[in-house]
């Protein structure tokens, strides 16, 4: 398996290059799992956090790292924008996402007491990759409609056209590959 070096918040991984279609790869970058990288990571972010009252990120990858920000900028809350609706939800407010490690659309829910929550609240959106932007997008259209405020847009790493976004804060720039396994860009 082809796999791309990198250097993320002083650590070095190599990520398997993963087909995404005939003609793109992308490096798999997998935080789910290792505490050295969700510590280190969190760390490097919250250096470079605006103020907020709470974090929120979309279910799955994405979780360690809300959970080992908020752990060390002592937080005593974060949310989770769910993939499905849970029994213990006391309602459910949803939104459509498609995301570039997903082969096809889905839900994003988020418990309507955790929404009451963030009203009128500073709220900072984190994800482990941004690279199309819809699953901080999807995130970002729930906070909203919970009456959140939108302090800032954080990831680990920027894939693509991400990098050239102006309104999200990332540590390192990701490339997207060729099936070669060759940076396209």
């Amino acid at each position: 398996m082809m796999t791309y070096k990198m250097t993320i918040a002083g650590l070095e991984r190599e990520l398997p290059i993963c087909p995404v279609n005939d003609s793109l790869s992308i490096g798999a970058f997998v935080i789910l799992g290792d505490a050295q990288l969700s510590e280190a990571t969190a760390r490097e972010l919250l250096k470079l956090a605006p103020e907020y009252d709470y974090i929120i990120t979309a279910e799955a990858k994405g979780i360690p790292l809300a959970h080992e920000m908020a752990r060390q900028h002592g937080d005593r809350t974060y949310f989770v924008a769910r993939k499905t609706p849970k029994l213990y939800m006391s309602g459910v407010f949803q939104v459509d996402v498609r995301s570039i490690t997903t082969a096809k659309d889905q839900m994003l829910y988020l418990d309507t007491a955790e929404a009451a929550m963030m009203k009128d609240k500073r709220i900072l959106l984190v994800d482990d990759v941004i690279s199309t932007g819809e699953s901080i997008y999807a995130v970002e259209k729930l906070v909203k409609k919970a009456g959140g405020n939108i302090v800032g847009r954080m990831s680990i790493l920027a894939e693509g056209d991400a990098q050239k976004r102006e309104d999200i804060i990332y540590l390192e720039k990701l490339p997207v590959f060729n099936p070669d396994g060759s940076i396209k860009y």
